[in-house]
């Protein structure tokens, strides 16, 4: 019988610790996973207190996911490299300006043949041009890479409310095992092969839904809103969504993504103007900017200080409406 494979989290935000706990639950209900997960914690101090040690004690993250107890296998490792050693399985859940950080100081530290999985909404836009973060990881790394995304709020999975998502994978025996690690009852998982697609779709959607928390904050309606929205993990995000709910802030109070982000999340990163600059970058070296006009209205209104009040423009002077 092959070696229980083990599991480790590289992330703890509220994504991160939401997934924790599903990983956490399989690896102890099956055989085929080491019963210890390790979850990587940027320490912080908390009431007093570290966020590892509170984890590590109280089995909650009080921070990012308060109200939900972790598996007491879930292991809350403050040392990133040493939080890989040993993993066969590398669960990626940090936002994804930070991945290139991450990958320099776990690659001397991590078994050569691990598989990862990014759970990171986001694209990188280098040199090259556009990269999908699986991407940018399988080259700082060199191992094989899994991709799972779906319309899933964090805090609606971790209150176990019944959801889908996909695993995007190439190879089918790396994939029915992620999937054994992932699927619960009210998370169920689909397998396909076209992981691009899934991943791509599951980053340029918190583009769209800061768009659409535009129209929330400017007070327009559902038509307006559906305008620029599309199918399930899009259409989530831009009704839940942290993207849409700053997007909506913004519009409203006029005050910086930068300030919101700090006053209303918590700690957690922003993924959608994040993206939408990465995006500019390559769609304006293709010279498409005028093909994208909502991902450049975000763009523009997010970066260089375009009136939030003109956004509905870019729907109305859509090249494909001319």
């Amino acid at each position: 019988m092959a070696a229980p494979k083990k599991v480790c989290v590289i992330g703890s935000g509220n994504w991160g610790s939401a997934i924790a706990k599903i990983v956490g639950a399989n690896a102890a209900r099956y055989d085929k996973f080491d019963t210890t997960v390790n979850m990587w914690v940027f320490e912080e101090t908390v009431n007093g207190r570290k966020l590892s040690e509170i984890i590590n004690t109280d089995h909650e993250n009080v921070k990012y996911l308060p109200g939900h107890k972790l598996p007491a296998n879930v292991v809350a490792v403050p040392d990133l490299a040493e939080s890989v050693k040993g993993a066969d399985i590398l669960i990626f859940v940090v936002p994804h300006q930070f991945i290139g950080r991450v990958c320099e100081t776990i690659k001397d530290h991590m078994k050569k043949d691990a598989v990862g999985m990014s759970l990171i909404k986001g694209v990188d836009a280098g040199p090259e041009g556009l990269k999908l973060i699986s991407e940018v990881i399988r080259s700082k790394l060199s191992i094989t890479m899994t991709v799972l995304m779906g319309a899933n709020i964090a805090n609606e999975v971790a209150d176990e409310k019944f959801c889908e998502t996909t695993i995007g994978c190439r190879d089918k025996s790396y994939g029915s095992l992620l999937k054994e690690l992932m699927e619960t009852t009210n998370f169920r998982v689909t397998v396909v092969e076209e992981s691009d697609v899934v991943e791509i779709c599951g980053a340029l959607k918190n583009i769209v839904a800061v768009g659409a928390g535009f129209c929330d904050g400017l007070g327009f309606g559902d038509n307006t809103k559906a305008a620029s929205c599309g199918v399930a993990d899009l259409i989530t995000t831009c009704y839940g969504g942290r993207n849409r709910k700053i997007g909506e802030a913004f519009a409203k109070t006029g005050k910086s993504i930068e300030q919101l982000e700090m006053e209303l999340l918590n700690g957690q990163k922003l993924q959608g103007p994040a993206t939408a600059s990465e995006v500019h970058q390559i769609l304006k070296q293709k010279n498409m900017l005028d093909k994208f006009p909502l991902f450049t209205a975000v763009h523009e209104i997010c970066f260089n200080s375009h009136p939030v009040t003109d956004f509905i423009k870019c729907l109305q002077n859509h090249p494909e409406h001319m």
